[in-house]
């Protein structure tokens, strides 16, 4: 047991996949040192380990094989030395993955990773807030309160199994659709999540310091066994995501901007076009909605596509800063794609730029005009996976939940079903939102470049195709409802979150709270998003949430 003056030091096994900036505030904000783990020597002088896995099973095993790390960590595992693994650093423990059947995990606990099943009517990856089932009382859980929610991002889990449940192992479990599965271990001194605690906000820092105080005390195996309520459930909730679309103003300050359909500069009667309209600081923005209640952040560079993202350092400052103070999941977008720098004639690869945003702070990226453009390849190659799109190369290493696609169509309307569909295009019947000429009929023609210029594709065919390609969720728009406070089209999120298995966010067009009920209700998208109406004051995030509640949709209050 240390003295009260004493504070341990924290050793960080980051093998460099996807973003752990997130762990290290985690672990400072609750007072703690650390140092990174460099070599497999220091696993073994170690006090106490914090791994938080991030990316594909096959490639962190890869990794820690490469590096030397299996052994020593085995060795340490057994030594029962105290261990907190977070996603895939539990998955780890574990013998296997279906993620990466040939690969064998570290083997410190009996059991095998499996895949969601999309057949059970739920998105894939499971992605956002949920509750937890406790299965011992843990020193751990000190000051995380039982009704709280926990953030989680997996497409694959642990079965909740006889030999776990009789080894004393499970310190906790969710569910998800009809499926039971473990969502937290412990054993002695070794502790792991598949949530994330450091995405988890207060509930989650206050799991890192009940951890680290345990260690400091001495305590951390003293847990107790409970019986769980007979027939216990958890639930996902429905994410409430905040976007900040950032660029700069005409004086070369990154400010948080919004406009009607794209265009975002004031009015000026007398000179015409003012300038860029200015709601506010990114990064003290971004505290103030995590503050507020905000599931999501997202971080939307609005200007990226003129410049390389690499040499956008007050972008990357922004996702930095907003780290150190928001502990929920950020994402990311603008500019995610190969580019050639025009001055040193370098090529930088898609993967090389989202590794940049993930060590800056983000946890997910959000990919554009290039999915458009992939969804297009891989529709005229008759759906054949080239592994050389964004895309896949990003989720090939960082995991499919790591890679969001953002599509902005617009409506176009048509007379009847046959006079797009013959083009391939998804048709769909425009219920409220009737054309000009009365066609009752449209289809949504995705664009590029922000909405700036028009490609001869669907928006449900890219969903389609960007989903086969490895994406993990979409976030969707609709330049026609984009800054009217009219509500989300939801004609198109129906059409889109209909034809994947992925989670859909709805985006563009929210102006009151019940715009996010009848979203929640009328379609099948896992989270809505929301900017201008925000930015402005006219609802708040606890308005929303209030709402929600009051209409018996899921929510993290």
């Amino acid at each position: 047991m240390m003295s009260d003056e004493q504070k341990i030091t924290v050793h960080l096994l980051d093998y460099g996949a996807g973003n752990v900036r997130s762990v290290r505030n985690a672990i400072t904000a609750n007072g703690y040192n650390l140092v990174d783990i460099s070599c497999p020597e220091d696993i073994a002088k170690a006090s106490v380990i914090i791994f938080p896995g991030v990316g594909s099973f096959g490639t962190a095993m890869g990794i820690l094989e490469r590096d030397g790390y299996v052994d020593a960590l085995k060795e340490y595992l057994k030594a029962d030395k105290p261990f907190l693994g977070i996603c895939l650093g539990m998955q780890t423990l574990f013998e296997s993955s279906d993620e990466s059947p040939n690969t064998p995990g570290l083997g410190f606990l009996p059991g095998h990773g499996t895949k969601f099943d999309t057949n059970d009517h739920v998105a894939v990856p499971h992605i956002g807030w949920n509750g937890r089932i406790m299965h011992q009382q843990s020193p751990v859980m000190n000051y995380v309160e039982p009704e709280s929610s926990v953030y989680f991002v997996h497409s694959y889990y642990i079965p909740l199994t006889s030999q776990l449940k009789q080894g004393g192992w499970i310190l906790s479990t969710t569910t998800y659709g009809n499926t039971e599965y473990v969502s937290a271990v412990q054993h002695g001194n070794v502790v792991a999540t598949q949530f994330h605690p450091e995405k988890s906000g207060t509930a989650g820092l206050n799991l890192i310091k009940g951890f680290l105080e345990a260690v400091e005390k001495g305590t951390l195996s003293n847990t107790t066994p409970l019986t769980p309520p007979e027939g216990a459930k958890t639930e996902l909730a429905k994410r409430v995501v905040v976007a900040l679309d950032v660029r700069q103003n005409d004086h070369g300050d990154l400010v948080v901007t919004k406009g009607d359909q794209y265009d975002v500069r004031e009015k000026c009667e007398v000179k015409g076009r003012g300038g860029v309209r200015n709601l506010g600081k990114p990064v003290a923005l971004a505290s103030r909605y995590y503050q507020e209640g905000a599931d999501e952040i997202a971080f939307l560079n609005i200007t990226s596509f003129r410049q390389g993202v690499l040499e956008d350092a007050p972008m990357l400052q922004v996702l930095e800063e907003a780290s150190r103070s928001c502990f929920v999941p950020l994402t990311v977008g603008g500019g995610i794609r190969s580019y050639t720098d025009d001055e040193s004639g370098k090529t930088y690869g898609a993967l090389e730029v989202a590794a940049t945003y993930f060590r800056a702070g983000a946890d997910k990226v959000s990919i554009g005009s290039d999915a458009v453009y992939a969804a297009e390849d891989y529709q005229k190659s008759q759906g054949h996976l080239s592994s050389e799109t964004s895309i896949e190369q990003i989720s090939q290493v960082y995991g499919v939940q790591a890679v969001v696609i953002s599509i902005d169509p617009k409506r176009v309307y048509v007379t009847s079903p046959d006079e797009a569909a013959a083009s391939g295009h998804v048709v769909v019947s425009c219920d409220d939102n009737v054309g000009p000429k009365s066609e009752t009929f449209c289809w949504y023609q995705c664009t590029v470049k922000g909405g700036r210029e028009e490609r001869p594709i669907c928006a449900v065919t890219v969903a389609k195709a960007c989903q086969a390609l490895g994406a993990g969720e979409i976030m969707l728009n609709c330049i026609n409802a984009d800054g009217q406070g009219t509500g989300f089209d939801l004609t198109l999120m129906k059409a889109v979150s209909d034809a994947v298995t992925i989670p859909v966010i709805a985006s563009s067009g929210a102006g009151k709270a019940e715009h996010f009920s009848q979203v929640f209700t009328k379609t099948n998208v896992q989270a809505a998003l929301a900017a201008g109406m925000f930015h402005r004051e006219e609802v708040t995030i606890q308005e929303v949430k209030d709402h929600m509640k009051d209409e018996n949709i899921p929510t993290r209050i």
